[in-house]
């Protein structure tokens, strides 16, 4: 079962009618062609009137700006500062969930699991379901139990043991997180059993200890008790692999859906679910080895990496670096990709849905543009697809110390939709 909370959120619409849109349901199917886009990046393929309406609409502050506009043949149509690398904010989340649906697949589910070893031991894995239930857990406790047979709160007994493989906490954040925004939901720690993604009305900051207190309240009105036993998961993932010839899975929790798990990430900008979806991509929860293996990627799709720096992957972090030409690059490639409507489905919409849903209604952007958002203090982003009479336009806009960014990126999209014909 998957708890809807997250899955609600992702979709304003939901809460309000129960239903779900098909578009975030049911994407198009996968195309079985993928091919490399061969990207015209020559200064002298720009096109002119576009390069000069958008250096006219930055005026005195084009130093603050990076912007880069391509059609869907990857010709160059206009590019300020395109190559200067820039705080990309929550436009981080382009990189990492291209990342996790490239290497995870559409079928892609995150797994929470209750393991009985061939030794009797009894375990709970997790990969960092966002939408994991105090519900669920309970279910897990009082299936421990019943494998370990019911006690008597007046007869004492040995308490059931169960191991549980969560990440030190050393790795809850990425190290360059600032110490205020820890403690808001949206930088909540990243574990793998992680209650309502470790965020009531804030971060919880101890997760560990929330999810004894739960599995030791449901083992009690029971009638039985749990001792839970904090492992870390590399090391008794060498000794004792998941994956054990002789281990019996007794009970799972799976998430919702990749694609439901790209709109929490894109849509609505969650950060955790981005964080996750890094990790799990790179099979490692080490976030600095993660970050290497998406570099790798974007370098074997033949993305340009310039001045490309990760440290996260939802961009909370300051540390983070990209240009708008690798983003521009990077949609254009997922453009060509066999699940490129899966990634254009986690979009926020002009006007219409996620972080978008109040931005540019009743223009000639609205559902036309799909995108995604970003902000952290002085720094705003917004890079997507465009649609045009003239077919795609992969655009990308990233301003570090910008004033009113709505403002000119508005007025860049529209631009961009107009002069979309270019000689």
């Amino acid at each position: 079962m998957v708890s809807i909370s997250l899955l609600t959120a992702s979709v304003p619409a939901l809460a309000q009618t129960g239903e779900i849109p098909s578009a975030l349901l049911s994407p198009p199917a996968p195309q079985h062609q993928q091919g490399r886009p061969s990207l015209q990046l020559q200064p002298g393929r720009l096109c002119e009137a576009l390069q000069q309406t958008i250096r006219s609409v930055l005026g005195p502050q084009i130093g603050a700006w990076s912007i880069t506009v391509l059609d869907e043949n990857g010709a160059l149509l206009a590019d300020v500062n395109g190559t200067v690398p820039r705080v990309p904010a929550s436009n981080q989340k382009l990189i990492s969930t291209a990342f996790a649906l490239d290497r995870l697949g559409t079928d892609f589910r995150l797994r929470t699991r209750l393991l009985r070893h061939p030794d009797g031991s009894l375990e709970i894995v997790g990969e960092g379901d966002p939408d994991l239930s105090i519900a669920e857990i309970q279910r897990f406790a009082m299936v421990a139990l019943g494998e370990g047979g019911s006690r008597s709160t007046s007869t004492p007994e040995t308490p059931i043991r169960l191991l549980v493989r969560e990440e030190p906490k050393r790795r809850w954040w990425p190290s360059d997180w600032q110490q205020a925004d820890r403690t808001y939901a949206y930088g909540a720690p990243i574990t793998r059993l992680a209650l309502t993604s470790n965020a009531l009305s804030s971060a919880v900051m101890n997760p560990a200890a929330r999810l004894q207190r739960i599995l030791d309240s449901t083992a009690r009105q029971q009638g039985g008790r749990l001792s839970m036993v904090m492992v870390d998961h590399e090391q008794r993932e060498r000794g004792a692999p998941i994956a054990g010839d002789d281990t019996v899975v007794l009970h799972s929790e799976d998430s919702a859906p990749m694609h439901a798990l790209l709109s929490l990430a894109n849509t609505e900008s969650h950060n955790f679910t981005a964080e996750v979806l890094l990790r799990e991509a790179a099979d490692d929860w080490d976030v600095n080895r993660a970050a290497l293996a998406n570099t790798r990627w974007l370098q074997s799709q033949g993305i340009s990496t310039a001045g490309l720096r990760i440290r996260d992957g939802s961009g909370l972090s300051r540390g983070n670096r990209v240009t708008s030409r690798t983003l521009a690059e990077l949609l254009l490639r997922m453009g060509q990709h066999p699940m490129a409507s899966y990634y254009q489905a986690s979009m926020a919409i002009a006007g219409q849905r996620g972080t978008l849903r109040r931005l540019y209604r009743g223009t000639p952007l609205e559902g036309r543009f799909w995108g995604k958002t970003g902000t952290l203090r002085g720094v705003r982003t917004l890079s997507g697809i465009l649609e045009t009479a003239d077919g795609p336009r992969y655009v990308s806009m990233i301003s570090n110390g910008g004033s009113t960014p709505n403002t000119v990126m508005g007025k860049v999209l529209r631009a961009s939709q107009r002069l979309s014909r270019c000689a």
